[in-house]
């Protein structure tokens, strides 16, 4: 069996503890907040996690760029040079271009490595939720199982992880067009927060409204008693700068569920820059999205 390596990119919001337990390569992608650009690493070496959330909550406003092209063809090139083979696995083309460009490079690369396979994966997926599967395809490869039948495997998966999501602060969601000024304000006056989730064609969709924070959270929770498959191993919490309700959420799970572990990750600014500090996202494998 040929050598591969896995790679994905810093959407995933894994950490770097949990990035070398899954033996992946995570490549960054970049943001821009107060007119400097940084790349996203798991270890947010170039700009602290809570510092960025700090200076959204002080006004400051994020951006992400597209992915680099030639910053993805030399990721994967790195490997292809070593006599590895490439299975990447991308953020959500229904959220970003990412995709596009991993294909991009992906192409380029067969024409100068015809001896190497390289597949890119849309997973459909963002944040915890690619994650997840970037976590279980590591753990296949573990095993032994072939770079096509880790490929296939996430293929089969990724449209049973389940995303959740709610927003503390519906400015966040108006600058990204994801709710109306009028609707932002409305909501706002009446404490009405927002329950979203990632379709199947790996859109965020706004999918019911509840009134109070802790509903909202709550809401997380019941559509995951509603949906989880059974014998749940890996659920996946993240965050943006609210520990101690993801923590209360994760305990909630353990008792209801007992999974094998409820994994708590810190969202990055790739996803946070368009959904702000307060974002609680709640990640699990279900019968359907």
């Amino acid at each position: 069996m040929s050598e591969y390596v896995i790679l994905t990119e810093s959407s995933c919001d894994l950490t770097p503890e949990l990035v070398a337990q899954a033996d992946v390569e995570v490549l960054p992608l970049s943001f821009t907040i107060d007119g400097k650009n940084y790349p996203h690493y798991p270890d947010a070496r170039a700009y602290p996690i809570a510092d960025f959330y700090r200076r959204m909550q002080e006004g400051a406003v994020a951006v992400t760029a597209a992915a680099n092209v030639v910053e993805l063809t030399e990721g994967m090139e790195t490997h292809l040079r070593q006599g590895q083979d490439v299975l990447f696995l991308c953020f959500s083309s229904g959220l970003s271009s990412t995709r596009d460009a991993c294909a991009i490079a992906a192409e380029d690369l067969r024409e100068r490595y015809p001896d190497r396979k390289i597949y890119t994966v849309d997973t459909l997926a963002a944040s915890g939720g690619q994650g997840l599967l970037v976590l279980l395809a590591g753990r296949k490869r573990k095993e032994g199982a072939s770079i096509e039948e880790v490929r296939d495997f996430v293929e089969k998966t990724k449209l049973h992880v389940a995303h959740w999501f709610t927003v503390n602060d519906l400015v966040y969601l108006k600058r990204g067009g994801r709710v109306s000024s009028a609707e932002a304000a409305v909501g706002t006056m009446l404490n009405i927060k927002p329950v979203l989730h990632v379709d199947d064609e790996g859109h965020l969709i706004p999918m019911e409204k509840v009134r109070g924070r802790k509903a909202a959270i709550q809401a997380l929770f019941r559509h995951m008693k509603e949906t989880a498959l059974p014998n749940q191993e890996t659920v996946l919490i993240s965050h943006a700068a609210c520990l101690p309700e993801a923590e209360a959420l994760a305990e909630q799970i353990r008792a209801e569920f007992h999974p094998k572990e409820v994994l708590i990750t810190e969202l990055g600014p790739i996803i946070g820059a368009h959904t702000g500090p307060g974002l609680v996202t709640l990640f699990f494998l279900a019968e359907h999205r």
